[in-house]
């Protein structure tokens, strides 16, 4: 029996995107801004099939088809610390640098135009 992989819709991905970016307007939001940015990376490394069990281990797989590595990392790296991290003392570069990082590696992916 031959099972069919669903293939995915950069639709879906561009419309996740479009969602989170509503996220950015208040500060109090940022972190969930961070987080879905992450969640939403990470789902694109498994649709394009990058082995790992964890998402770090996925994008040390996937990185060198990526072009903004450092970005990529460091928005990663923002994520798992924001849990423990006072909201107060993210700046909007650090998000703006974060973000752009993501959609960079969506795009390398195919999932953003």
């Amino acid at each position: 029996m031959r099972f069919l992989r669903r293939r995915p819709k950069p639709q879906q991905y561009a419309q996740r995107w479009k969602e989170l970016q509503g996220y950015c307007a208040s500060r109090k939001t940022w972190p969930t801004a961070i987080l879905e940015a992450d969640k939403l990376l990470d789902d694109a490394l498994k649709a394009r099939h990058y082995k790992g069990k964890t998402p770090g281990e996925r994008l040390v797989a996937a990185q060198h088809d990526l072009t903004d590595n450092e970005a990529v990392w460091f928005s990663h790296k923002l994520c798992n610390r924001i849990p423990n991290e006072d909201v107060r003392k993210l700046k909007k570069q650090q998000i703006i640098k974060a973000l752009a990082g993501t959609r960079q590696a969506l795009k390398d992916l195919g999932m953003l135009e």
